[in-house]
């Protein structure tokens, strides 16, 4: 005897919520458990007079994006590849605006 294919697949979506219901008990947990230690570091944090967060420890362009230049990342060339492996995990800044004065 076979199977239809509709109930496999209600099979499949039935079996995949529950699996998705299960992370999101599980991260809910480890949130609440690591509540402690957040507070605890944004107490350090404000203690220490901690302005901006440090991304990355590699190159300027990625410990702080916010003040950064644009074409910092091709300060060699403008066709040099990315030599820090931090640079293709950040997205690059989002274009501005012009307004009309």
């Amino acid at each position: 005897m076979t199977c239809r294919k509709s109930a496999l697949f209600l099979n499949a979506v039935a079996f995949l919520a529950l699996i998705l219901a299960g992370l999101l008990v599980h991260a809910r947990q480890r949130v609440n458990s690591a509540a402690p230690v957040v507070a605890a570091n944004a107490l350090l944090a404000r203690q220490l007079q901690l302005t901006d967060l440090c991304v990355f420890t590699e190159t300027g362009y990625t410990r702080n994006p916010g003040i950064t230049g644009t074409a910092s990342a091709f300060q060699d060339s403008p066709l040099s590849l990315e030599h820090f492996p931090s640079g293709t995990l950040m997205q690059p800044p989002p274009a501005p605006v012009w307004e009309p004065p």
